[in-house]
């Protein structure tokens, strides 16, 4: 939020310094002190804008615009996700479903194949819609094989993670795509290279790491979605109906995001009526609507439940998200308070003239924008913005500017912490505490970000 008649005097030294101490207060009160995250994340906030200089009269319009901005999707998003998980779990769809799988690919295989099935849903699914959708499966294979909840979490939400920052048609690759002035098709080849191994890594392997790290299973953790451990269900949907409901928001989903691409390279005009028509019902948030209407016809009315019992199981699935959303949007709040600060302009200033490579400059920058302030739409803009003008004179080839979008890209999902709603979200939905968040997403995304740009600048040097 930009404040009208008021600029910035202080210098990015110590606007680092009070972000750092920010963040260190929510650390301590949150892990030492065991105040709620929601209460914590709007104190700090409150302090950080004043400690920031901003105007007293605008603090509360600075807040409430960080708290606002993030609810207006995730909210959406979250409620409308829980509300579809829910249908799908109570009728037995989610239990229907991975025994499926499992009959399919093996016990073994099965934080695998959940993997690569995110990995195929998030290629037009962006990374929190597709999270609440599929973790009702994800909560049913583990609370069927009754292993630790992160060996089947993490290579679904890494999977999502991993197509949403590096692969086209999602919004942060085609804007980085559309400043730098690249090569949409060559981009998307580059990001998809960058993704398979990066997803095996990350998702996979560390998935089995914080699984021994940290055991915990269904039984033990709760969750929003249940955990498949009531009475069987009588008379389930079949596996087709199951996956046809899960298309179906992903199918909805491509029509905004593949039609996205499509005007990214001109193929398309997007003043066009039907072009707003398809793109509005294919934006996540309608396109869920549209899931659950559909899923209550299909996994409810013709199984026999009325109306009042449709309504009471919806409406249970609403309760527990209340603190996942409250406390997201806190995190967006912090964010928002420290990007109105003004530490982006002054980061960028510093930044811009460090004298390195370009494609490592570009990475530095998105890093340091992203561990600065938590967004990493901002991140990634202000580093392509800052860098685009040198690359554009540099005359690299088309797979050389390709290769440093999506370096950028993999820069602005750097060590996502207190300051990202992101972090809080993930956290949140897997009922884990700050601490375990931290020493299992942050670290996460840090090696999604490092193995992400280490591919990107490998291809660099060979294109």
């Amino acid at each position: 939020m930009e404040i009208e008649g008021w600029s910035q005097t202080l210098g990015a030294a110590p606007l680092l310094a009070i972000a750092a101490g920010a963040i260190a207060l929510i650390l301590v009160l949150v892990i030492r002190f065991k105040l709620h995250a929601f209460l914590t994340l709007v104190l700090v906030s409150l302090l950080t804008a004043f400690a920031t200089g901003i105007p007293s009269g605008s603090v509360v319009d600075v807040m409430l615009d960080g708290f606002g901005g993030t609810l207006a999707s995730v909210a959406l998003l979250v409620g409308l996700g829980a509300m579809l998980g829910k249908l799908i779990e109570h009728s037995g769809g989610a239990t229907v479903l991975a025994e499926t799988m499992i009959r399919m690919f093996g016990e073994k295989r099965a934080p695998l194949a959940l993997g690569v099935a995110s990995l195929l849903m998030g290629f037009p699914m962006f990374f929190d819609a597709g999270l609440v959708v599929m973790l009702p499966i994800v909560f049913a294979v583990a609370a069927r094989l009754g292993g630790p909840v992160l060996l089947y979490a993490m290579p679904s939400a890494v999977a999502f993670s991993a197509m949403h920052v590096f692969v086209p048609p999602h919004p942060g690759p085609v804007t980085a795509t559309e400043l730098y002035g690249a090569n949409l098709g060559i981009v998307l080849l580059i990001g998809l290279v960058c993704v398979i191994p990066t997803f095996y890594l990350t998702g996979v392997l560390w998935g089995r790491v914080t699984a021994r790290k940290f055991p915990f299973t269904l039984e033990t953790m709760g969750g929003i979605f249940g955990g498949g451990d009531g009475e069987p269900v009588v008379n389930p949907p079949k596996v087709g109906t199951v996956i046809a409901v899960l298309l179906l928001p992903m199918a909805l989903i491509f029509l905004n995001t593949g039609l996205d691409f499509l005007r990214a390279a001109g193929v398309v005009d997007e003043n066009a009526v039907w072009y707003g028509v398809l793109t509005t019902l294919g934006s996540s948030a309608v396109a869920l609507l549209i899931s659950v209407l559909v899923a209550l016809v299909v996994l409810g009315s013709r199984r026999g439940e009325n109306g009042s019992a449709l309504e009471k199981i919806v409406d249970s699935s609403l309760g527990p998200i209340c603190s996942v959303v409250l406390i997201t949007g806190a995190g967006g709040m912090f964010g928002g308070v420290l990007r109105s600060s003004g530490i982006g302009d002054a980061l960028s200033g510093v930044l811009s003239d460090l004298g390195l490579p370009l494609i490592l400059a570009a990475y530095v920058i998105a890093v340091v924008m992203r561990v600065a302030q938590g967004s990493a739409t901002v991140a990634l803009v202000t580093a392509a913005g800052l860098m685009a003008p040198a690359v554009e004179a540099a005359g690299y080839s088309a797979g050389q500017i390709a290769a440093i979008t999506v370096a950028t890209a993999a820069g602005s999902v750097f060590a996502s912490h207190v300051n990202d709603s992101g972090f809080w979200l993930v956290g949140r939905l897997l009922n884990m505490d700050v601490a375990t968040t931290l020493r299992t997403w942050t670290v996460q995304q840090t090696l999604e970000s490092v193995i992400g740009f280490v591919m990107a600048g490998a291809l660099f040097l060979i294109l």
